[in-house]
């Protein structure tokens, strides 16, 4: 068994697809008509047969308070791995990224944590 899609529930897709393709660096892989909205995927251009992640829509209420809640406690939703996180922390500053935690040495990792402009924190990390 392996994992094929993770999902994120986001406030807007467009503005998520924005985020996620232009800043972030992740490249497309799907975008189908679901409805009123859209299945959204996303991959690492490193691994573009790897694990998906899904841009989901928070429009059930559900969705959208735990998203909320989770934001407003600290917690990241998700974790994306980094080979350099100086590095990545500095080229996300210049394009604009709010960090709620700059790169913070955890022992044998070093983490940080930014706002993804959509309703999410994200936690990234380096081994």
């Amino acid at each position: 068994m392996k994992i094929i899609v993770i999902s994120i529930f986001v406030e807007d897709q467009d503005k998520a697809l924005k985020f996620y393709t232009e800043t972030l660096g992740f490249v497309k892989k799907h975008d189908v008509p679901a409805g009123e909205f859209r299945w959204i995927t996303l991959v690492s251009p490193e691994e573009q047969g790897g694990t998906e992640l899904l841009l989901e829509p928070n429009q059930h209420p559900a969705a959208k308070e735990y998203q909320q809640r989770l934001f407003a406690d600290g917690i990241p939703v998700t974790m994306f791995g980094i080979d350099d996180i100086q590095k990545e922390h500095q080229r996300l500053v210049e394009n604009g990224v709010r960090f709620t935690m700059k790169p913070t040495n955890m022992g044998d990792i070093t983490i940080a944590i930014f706002d993804d402009t959509c309703g999410n924190l994200i936690q990234i990390v380096q081994n």
